[in-house]
């Protein structure tokens, strides 16, 4: 199984999501897709916090230093457990699309 492989295509399905579409992540589910992302590509968050009043920026790097110490390879396995997590939710063909596309980029 291809972590990198599903990791890239869970990327592209999360980008790619439509903003009307069944599948709406919610704003907790953002960040934990940021943190992963984060930590899966640059590894732990070594940067200072962001001011007190900076709320989004705040946020973000909450979620990403929430995973400090997560290797990389597993940062890709939680982006991708939590985007199957949100599709398995979901009742409809376009889900049922996605997760099909991840199993076969997890089997390359």
């Amino acid at each position: 199984m291809s972590v990198q492989a599903q990791f890239g295509k869970a990327v592209a399905i999360v980008q790619g999501l439509p903003k009307d579409g069944p599948a709406q992540p919610s704003q907790d589910d953002k960040l934990a897709f940021y943190g992963a992302f984060k930590q899966a590509n640059e590894g732990d968050n070594t940067g200072p916090a962001p001011g007190m009043f900076d709320f989004v920026a705040k946020a973000k790097y909450k979620a990403w230093k929430a995973l400090e110490g997560t290797s990389q390879e597993d940062a890709k396995k939680k982006y991708v457990d939590l985007l199957k997590a949100i599709l398995q939710k979901q009742d409809d063909e376009e889900s049922k699309k996605y997760l099909a596309e991840l199993d076969a980029a997890g089997s390359a």
